[in-house]
């Protein structure tokens, strides 16, 4: 696995950077292929956030911890990635023999802005064809709200999202 550490506010010592490579490689074992993980540390007053982002070609895992010590935010998210991955190989093992998700891009926003709205971020990304059991896994695995697909079945980009309780909803697009 390759780590890409990046400091904001901050300058890692060579023990840290070390100590990082070390933890993430003991993930390397959920993975088939070769994959590389973001590594943001962050300092700001007396508090340190770590996040860390692995993107492969099944799905996007993602944790972020705040701590008063570097090392126990590391362990902390180590652990949140290791349960995600373990949450996320079991319930594809269960369900599909072949997994395809999403692949997710950042892409900077260069065009002009119009009037008061403003877009702060934009992202691209290829719809893999999927069922809405598979999209409600993606959508938890990432800890977001909503996740768009595009539903194998009815062949239309759709929206899958959370309700009040345990519940989710399904938007349907059609032309």
């Amino acid at each position: 696995m390759k780590v890409m550490i990046t400091a904001k506010n901050y300058k890692p010592s060579e023990r840290l950077q070390d100590n990082i490579e070390k933890k993430f490689s003991k993930l390397e074992k959920f993975f088939d292929e070769d994959v590389t993980a973001n590594v943001i540390v962050s300092k700001f007053k007396d508090k340190t956030k770590l996040e860390a982002t692995i993107n492969t070609k099944q799905t996007l895992f993602r944790a972020e911890e705040i701590s008063d010590n570097v090392y126990e935010a590391m362990d902390l998210i180590i652990d949140r990635l290791s349960s995600q991955m373990k949450k996320f190989k079991g319930k594809l093992e269960s369900r599909y023999k072949e997994n395809k998700a999403l692949k997710f891009e950042f892409i900077p926003n260069d065009e002009e802005e119009e009037d008061n709205l403003t877009v702060v971020k934009r992202k691209q990304f290829e719809l893999q064809p999927m069922n809405y059991e598979e999209a409600i896994l993606q959508m938890e695995m990432l800890g977001h709200n909503f996740f768009v697909y595009f539903d194998m079945d009815t062949e239309s980009t759709n929206v899958v999202y959370k309700r009040k309780g345990d519940a989710y909803g399904l938007i349907e697009t059609y032309r």
